[in-house]
């Protein structure tokens, strides 16, 4: 690879880092809010719109996981972490500092919305690492098994496991943590899921086109992965 297509290739690898930690982050921030959608009214789907950017931080990791490998999808995953813990850090310390009269968000209001427990989002961020973690994994297991075939095979099912992981997890400790009421759960889950599924599935194409296009761009054959960055 010559030099100036390896610098395109980690300029892309940041731009999908910075696209992966801000949609993590922008889920953490907006998940309190949940809404519905009927399609064709056929089902009422009842989810948080901290899931509308949750996809994406999948996707994204199924990219770098097939183009950059397993090791640089970990690493944008531990960073998104990070940036997510310095984040919740701050809105607490925003949440201490006393109001003055005149400010346009109250002190009850500014808490409402984000003053969630620590515990809760410590232990939220813990089940979304470990199912991020889990969905890395499995996808590079099906991806030596089927020697880098199948690309809708481990984009798929990485995914519907690791997002029922993820999903179960976070719905289960926002219950215990009385943020959320437990006669919710069951609809919660239910809907969340498979919104997530829809969303994999649907998402299939797009990671089919962007595979190509860098697998066309970098000359990679199937299975290869762009090392040595």
């Amino acid at each position: 690879m010559t030099a100036r297509l390896k610098n395109q290739a980690q300029l892309i690898y940041l731009v999908l880092a910075a696209l992966f930690i801000a949609s993590l982050v922008t889920s953490n921030l907006i998940f309190q809010k949940f809404f519905y959608w009927e399609p064709f009214n056929l089902f009422r789907f009842e989810i948080s719109v901290g899931i509308l950017p949750y996809p994406i931080t999948f996707l994204i990791t199924d990219i770098l996981s097939e183009i950059y490998g397993q090791k640089k999808a970990n690493q944008v995953v531990v960073a998104g972490i990070f940036a997510s813990f310095f984040s919740m850090l701050i809105i607490l310390v925003a949440d201490y500092v006393p109001v003055i009269d005149n400010s346009p968000v109250s002190n009850e209001t500014f808490s409402k919305v984000f003053g969630l427990s620590p515990l809760a989002v410590l232990a939220s961020m813990l089940a979304y690492l470990s199912a991020q973690f889990v969905d890395i994994r499995i996808f590079h297991f099906w991806k030596n098994l089927t020697k880098g075939k199948h690309l809708w095979l481990r984009n798929n099912f990485s995914t519907f496991l690791s997002q029922f992981i993820d999903t179960f997890t976070i719905l289960f400790l926002l219950c215990s943590f009385k943020i959320l009421s437990w006669d919710i759960f069951g609809g919660l889950l239910l809907s969340s899921f498979l919104f997530k599924i829809i969303v994999a599935a649907l998402d299939t194409p797009i990671l089919y086109i962007i595979v190509y296009l860098f697998r066309k761009k970098f000359n990679l054959k199937i299975g290869e992965e762009l090392t040595n960055l």
